[in-house]
């Protein structure tokens, strides 16, 4: 057992079993001040105000050294990082010189940088060397109050080395506190020597690529990057229809780069999530309301590309859900702090601090198929929570930017 008493505030608290938040539902967060909360194994057992009688039979049944004084703290959920890369060879600081000399992503993209220069070193990097540095990244994370991430291949565009990058991430799997989500992207780009022929790639993607992953169970959920000048709609309908056959279910990139028609092939298919959506009009509004995909913003991307913002205030006024996550890869968002993701929250994309802690907890967890399990403060889920340093209230954290405000990470009820 594990005992948190004395928060200052409990947040996050979800009683009536709802799995994601839509709409005018977003900014609603409940909370118990003065506090406790119990953990029995791996599981939130038991919560409330600390003038409860139960909670101080169980201060005087619990080892001292069973027990954190949260004085003056505030205990969250802990993030659900819902789409990153960050199981990646080398970072690409070269081509962040070359973007603030005024390079677009696309131009960078056509001249062989971008994905294809990670591609190009996934293939010389061995895979207990991409492991090592998967693990110090998923250290730093769980540091920054991450408690659960999907992770996406998609730097290999081989066979052999999409099957490497997935094989790391199984073993992330198996080694991590972390609960952890694997996307087969294949479809993440179009390799140099297919420019041309483009289809020959998608048919390598289809009639090699997904067998062999389903083969050894190596995929949670297929990907496709549905955009100007990667994959198109017609390319997407085949992947992600080859990949359902073999039980992945779809997520997808989407509308980063323009409106691509990705938003409404990822509905056409069920996708978990639609990500990215700097391009999203009434057309992709309406088709998303009609669905259970839920739309995912990834703020380090826009910012770091200083693109435009997808329309959050729009959509979530429509009545959809959201979800945002760091989108942690070396390119286009070198960062896997959900921390500064709740700041863009509020500071780019005008969500109160309770709409992005949604986005960043329930909905996130949601969109990686996780939300039963975690992503709330709920009796029978797992202890996945974040115990900040000394604050105020919620508010504090998308505020006072830029430094690590999480004082313990608790990942399956133990203290990281």
């Amino acid at each position: 057992m594990l005992l948190v008493h004395s928060i200052k505030e409990l947040i996050g608290i979800e009683e009536d079993g709802r799995l994601i938040l839509r709409g005018s539902a977003m900014p609603e967060v409940r909370s118990i001040t003065d506090a406790f909360l119990l953990i029995e194994g791996d599981r939130i057992a038991d919560y409330g105000k600390m003038t409860a009688k139960r909670y101080h039979e169980l201060k005087l049944r619990i080892p001292e050294t069973d027990q954190i004084d949260a004085t003056g703290r505030l205990v969250l959920p802990a993030f659900c990082d819902s789409h990153t890369h960050l199981v990646y060879p080398a970072t690409r600081e070269i081509e962040y010189v070359d973007k603030i000399k005024g390079l677009s992503y696309e131009e960078i993209a056509k001249r062989g940088g971008g994905i294809l220069n990670s591609a190009k070193r996934m293939q010389e990097i061995t895979e207990d060397e991409l492991f090592d540095q998967a693990v110090s990244r998923l250290d730093e994370i769980v540091k920054m109050g991450t408690g659960a991430v999907e992770i996406k291949s998609g730097y290999g565009l081989t066979t052999e080395s999409e099957l490497k990058m997935l094989r790391v991430i199984r073993r992330l799997k198996e080694s991590s506190a972390l609960q952890i989500k694997a996307s087969f992207l294949g479809a993440h780009a179009v390799p140099l020597e297919y420019r041309g022929k483009q289809t020959e790639y998608v048919d390598l993607v289809i009639n090699e690529m997904i067998p062999m992953v389903a083969a050894e169970e190596l995929a949670d959920y297929i990907d496709v990057f549905c955009d100007k000048g990667f994959f198109t709609v017609e390319d997407t309908d085949r992947i992600l229809n080859a990949g359902m056959k073999y039980g992945l279910k779809p997520k997808i990139h989407a509308n980063e780069l323009d409106y691509s028609g990705g938003i409404q092939v990822g509905v056409k298919y069920d996708a978990l999530s639609v990500d990215h959506l700097e391009y999203t009009g009434d057309a992709e509004i309406e088709a998303l309301l009609n669905s259970d995909t839920i739309p995912t913003i990834l703020p380090g991307a826009a910012f770091f590309l200083n693109m435009p913002y997808a329309p959050a205030r729009k959509m979530i006024d429509a009545g959809l859900p959201l979800a945002m996550a760091s989108d942690f890869n070396p390119g286009s968002s070198p960062s896997g702090n959900m921390q500064l993701i709740l700041s863009m929250a509020s500071i780019l994309y005008r969500l109160t601090p309770e709409e992005g802690l949604n986005a960043c907890c329930l909905n996130g967890a949601y969109a990686m198929g996780i939300s039963e399990d975690t992503g709330s403060i709920t009796k029978g889920k797992l202890a996945n929570l974040i115990i900040t340093e000394k604050m105020d209230n919620l508010a504090y954290m998308p505020y006072y930017y830029g430094v690590n405000k999480v004082f313990k990470t608790i990942l399956n009820g133990k203290l990281q």
